[in-house]
């Protein structure tokens, strides 16, 4: 059985699509879930979904070991990055190298890079009259949005969309091939 460790900060809807796909898999399962944030609703999606999860804070990511201790212990074949807005100690994705992955609400190497996230990028998509977004699914290395990149999808941007309509866009690419593209990573 194949073991997927997921990080958030935030809603957690990428983690709960995660979750749910792997939940009556007989080759994968999402054994844990970390979030920097002991406020996000990722937490309580958890909870009803009868998920481990646990907070922590920046010393315990960054400045210690505990966290790399709790992945050692866990044993993740895979750490994905869904909604995660810390930047990966090298010193963790040393220890899992070409096993953590993240997923960027756009077609990068356009709209990456520190602060670029979520509304954000939408907000930079509309203003910038782009005629097309999407996801990219990435390999995470030392720089925020750098990675080599696993898989792209696309859609496109109407000159009468708002970032919102933008935002429901890449959601729906998010739920079609996040879960998917995981499942196919684990037996590569």
């Amino acid at each position: 059985m194949k073991r997927i460790v997921i990080f958030a900060s935030g809603s957690g809807s990428n983690a709960e699509n995660l979750i749910k796909f792997f939940h009556n898999s007989d080759n994968a399962s999402v054994i844990q879930v970390l979030t920097n944030n002991p406020h996000a609703k990722v937490l309580e999606r958890c909870r009803r979904l009868k998920t481990s999860a646990l907070s922590f804070n920046r010393i315990a990511f960054s400045k210690s070991n505990d966290v790399l201790n709790i992945l050692k212990i866990a044993q993740p074949d895979l750490i994905v990055l869904a909604g995660f807005l810390w930047k990966f100690p090298e010193f963790i994705l040393r220890e899992f190298e070409n096993k953590v992955i993240n997923i960027h609400p756009a077609l990068l190497p356009k709209y990456g890079g520190k602060g670029m996230y979520g509304m954000h990028v939408h907000k930079a998509v509309v203003t910038n009259k782009e005629t097309e977004t999407g996801i990219t699914i990435h390999y995470v290395n030392e720089n925020y949005d750098e990675g080599a990149i696993i898989f792209q999808a696309k859609c496109e941007v109407e000159t009468s969309d708002t970032a919102e309509d933008v935002a429901a866009k890449i959601h729906k690419l998010e739920m079609e091939h996040f879960p998917k593209v995981v499942d196919k990573l684990l037996y590569n």
